[in-house]
């Protein structure tokens, strides 16, 4: 595990792609399990230790990923995300340029369960939710573009459904439209700072997560380096 942040509060991780943050039916070890775990050795602690999930990323994504250490912290930072008091960036490495450089996504997305997928509506639908979003780009290499986000809601699958709706696929994200796999079949989408004031301390909290060792990601980040 690479940990970003850690105190006697909260965990903070930077998650690979292919990890599984919570238990599934594949079965598969998840990120919860391996934290106690680590917890559990590093503290010497006996029974069980608690950990809090506080938020998801997608398996075949990368990046910061919270947890709660106690339950005061997990109850905080629950209100934070409720009340929209963490401010989340992510980068997303796209093909098809955005018709703007910059501009705010609206959709109404439903969500199939069967299909494990969302679909974005321009209007009001039965049983949608309201998705926002706002995507600036900030780098291109000679085929691809480099997406900052900023996330308003939380929804299933969010970014990787509005980005499809506009014609923007996420690079290898074959379920919402990109045309082939990455080698890691995973998606390049990372979650790459969090911003929040800590739940216990009351201090403001700025992480951020190094982009995926893979050479597209890097030139990326070095380019970013010297904006």
């Amino acid at each position: 595990m690479e940990i970003l942040y850690e105190d006697n509060h909260i965990i903070a991780l930077n998650k690979k792609v292919s990890e599984l943050v919570q238990g599934d039916k594949t079965g598969d070890i998840s990120l919860d399990i391996q934290v106690k775990d680590y917890l559990k050795k590093k503290y010497h602690k006996q029974g069980n230790v608690f950990l809090g999930v506080v938020h998801r990323l997608d398996r075949p994504a990368s990046g910061v990923l919270l947890f709660a250490r106690t339950g005061k912290a997990l109850t905080r930072l629950n209100d934070l995300f409720r009340n929209n008091e963490i401010n989340k960036k992510y980068w997303a490495i796209v093909k098809n340029k955005p018709s703007s450089r910059s501009g705010l996504l609206t959709h109404y997305l439903v969500r199939n369960q069967d299909q494990n997928k969302s679909y974005a509506y321009d209007k009001l639908v039965p049983n949608s939710k309201e998705a926002r979003l706002r995507y600036e780009i900030h780098a291109r290499s000679d085929r691809y573009f480099l997406l900052e986000i900023d996330l308003y809601t939380g929804r299933h699958h969010q970014i990787r459904c509005q980005l499809s709706k506009i014609n923007c696929p996420v690079k290898g994200d074959l379920k919402y439209g990109y045309e082939r796999s990455n080698t890691d079949s995973g998606i390049s989408l990372h979650a790459r700072e969090i911003r929040f004031i800590h739940p216990v301390k009351k201090e403001p909290l700025h992480i951020i997560a190094p982009v995926p060792d893979e050479r597209l990601w890097k030139i990326f980040e070095d380019m970013m380096g010297r904006t």
